[in-house]
């Protein structure tokens, strides 16, 4: 290791100044490169935080959102703000502790601009309706799948002129996306209906942005047929389950089936009662009543005689009959207390009317069980040892009119159930096309500069230092330079190696003489070569003049 860091940086230190400016410009440009496309390759999704905002509000949600250091992004028409996917629900909660948006379904915020002067009941009433529509729609997006809500409320009114009360109602419009529009409508009735008072939930119509109608009108969930179907789907589901656990382990899940028909009664019943105790009293009150009656009675007569005629003359009285009586009475009253029991049952569940049972079994799976040497009787106590099992798992009730039917069959091969139709690579690979081109992109980036720039760069560190060719020296260039001697004495011996060649000067001599550089050039050559070493032969040409 030490001897590939002193390779590397007496590379370095051979390269020089400007060759080393050069590596880490392009280093830097690498990374840079790798840096930008890792970052825009691979950026977060971004999910729809809200939609049809004002500018201000727009302004106002981004400084919140950048205080709080979660990322966001402005649609293109500039009204709706879009945050990364997963701080949707933060991001809402950060923003309802500011207030914001207020441009959109404004709230109760309405009544701290509207003043108390000058204000009539009608505009009062208004903006009560007005709030409570807009807290209405806000709770209505928290919802997750809707993106958009907006509510109509038709509060009662009661004129002077009309019996009846007119009763409030709603409309709903929303606008969804990746949910059940259905389940979420008769979920939104029924928040509406709660918000509003006197409302009920099937005076509220919900539609989506499409213009489809959601829901309206009764509830069909709570009609007694919906009610009566549920109950049986609900007992028909707990009965077949119940087969099931008792079979499965014994014949194995896929060589029986089993198929039930219930029929319920979820008829509401109201049952009153009273019961009296007569082995139980209580005396509730005593009343005695004594009475004693003396009578003595007397009666005095005048006898009828002449002296009743005679004035001044009184007549003497006579004794009468006398009787006396006496009576003597006593009564007592005792009332008792009855102990009585009053019993009222209100029923709304249900009662099962008849049910009917029909079980398949595999008669492979028996055979297997049995032996291949067994016989119909065997198959058929079989049978009926299986028929005594769910009769026990489903409660069955021969006196009610249940129907229990268990026979062994050959099953087919392949139709075990249905077959869940799986994704295919086709469809995998669409679904996650994206996210594969990117990856694919990134890496490809990547190749392309760790071959074309961090290779390269790398070899040229850890390479060997090799000692850099040196030129020609001027000895060696001045006497590579052909003479006119040398140069005529070649030729001369060149002809006269020819054939039939005679002595003297030829075309080809003149033609090399023509060819021959001038001495200028020559000269000019040199200098161009080494300005020193020629000025100093030009030196010992001249002194080598003067001393001739």
């Amino acid at each position: 290791m030490p001897e590939q860091i002193q390779s590397i940086i007496s590379n370095l230190r051979g390269f020089g100044v400007k060759r080393l400016a050069m590596l880490a410009g392009i280093a830097v440009l690498v990374m840079g490169v790798i840096g930008i496309a890792s970052v825009y390759l691979n950026r977060p999704a971004y999910d729809t935080l809200y939609v049809g905002l004002d500018r201000a509000d727009v302004n106002q949600i981004g400084l919140v959102l950048g205080e709080a250091g979660i990322g966001f992004d402005v649609g293109a028409d500039g009204t709706s703000v879009l945050v990364p996917a997963g701080t949707t629900a933060q991001a809402r909660m950060l923003l309802a502790e500011k207030g914001l948006p207020t441009s959109a379904n404004a709230g109760y915020e309405l009544f701290d601009n509207v003043g108390s002067l000058g204000l009539t009941s009608f505009m009062q009433q208004i903006t009560r309706v007005r709030a409570l529509e807009g807290e209405i729609a806000r709770t209505i997006q928290s919802i997750s799948g809707i993106k958009a809500a907006r509510v109509h409320i038709v509060m009662s009114e009661r004129a002077n002129f009309r019996r009846d009360e007119q009763q409030p109602s709603a409309s709903v419009v929303i606008r969804y996306a990746g949910i059940d529009a259905e389940k979420s409508a008769m979920s939104i009735r029924h928040l509406v209906a709660a918000a509003v008072p006197g409302l009920s939930a099937d005076k509220v119509t919900v539609l989506d942005s499409s213009g489809n109608l959601l829901a309206a009108g009764d509830d069909p969930s709570n009609t007694s047929a919906a009610r009566t179907l549920g109950v049986e789907q609900t007992v028909e589901t707990q009965i077949g389950d119940n087969i099931r656990r008792a079979l499965t382990a014994y014949l194995g899940p896929d060589n029986f089936r089993a198929s039930v028909k219930a029929e319920v009664n979820t008829d509401t019943r109201q049952t009153e009662e009273t019961i009296f105790d007569p082995n139980s009293r209580v005396e509730r009150s005593v009343q005695s009543v004594r009475a004693n009656e003396n009578n003595n009675q007397k009666q005095a007569s005048t006898p009828a005689s002449v002296e009743q005629n005679l004035p001044e003359t009184q007549a003497t009285a006579t004794d009468g009959p006398q009787s006396s009586s006496q009576n003597d009475r006593r009564e007592e009253i005792t009332n008792y207390e009855i102990n009585s029991k009053k019993i009222a049952t209100v029923s709304n569940g249900y009662s099962v009317t008849k049910m009917s049972i029909a079980v398949v079994v595999n008669q492979q799976r028996l055979m297997t069980i049995l032996g291949k040497d067994a016989t119909p009787e065997q198959i058929a106590k079989r049978v009926a040892d299986i028929q005594k099992m769910v009769t026990s798992a489903t409660g069955f009730d021969e006196k009610r009119g249940d129907v229990i039917d268990v026979s062994a069959v050959e099953f087919i091969d392949g139709l075990d159930g249905e077959a869940i139709p799986q994704a295919g690579m086709l469809d995998s690979i669409g679904q996650h096309a994206g996210t594969l081109i990117n990856a694919g992109a990134f890496i490809v980036v990547v190749f392309l500069v760790a071959f074309f720039g961090l290779r390269p760069m790398a070899s040229a560190l850890t390479a060997k230092a090799t000692p850099a060719l040196s030129g020609p020296s001027f000895d060696d260039v001045q006497r590579s330079l052909p003479t006119p001697e040398a140069t005529a004495a070649a030729d001369n011996a060149a002809v006269a190696a020819l054939p039939g060649s005679r002595p003297g000067p030829t075309p080809l001599d003149d033609l090399r003489q023509k060819i021959r550089p001038a001495p200028q050039d020559r000269l000019a050559r040199m200098v161009d070569l080494n300005e020193e070493r020629t000025a100093q032969i030009l030196r010992k040409w001249a002194a080598q003049e003067v001393a001739v």
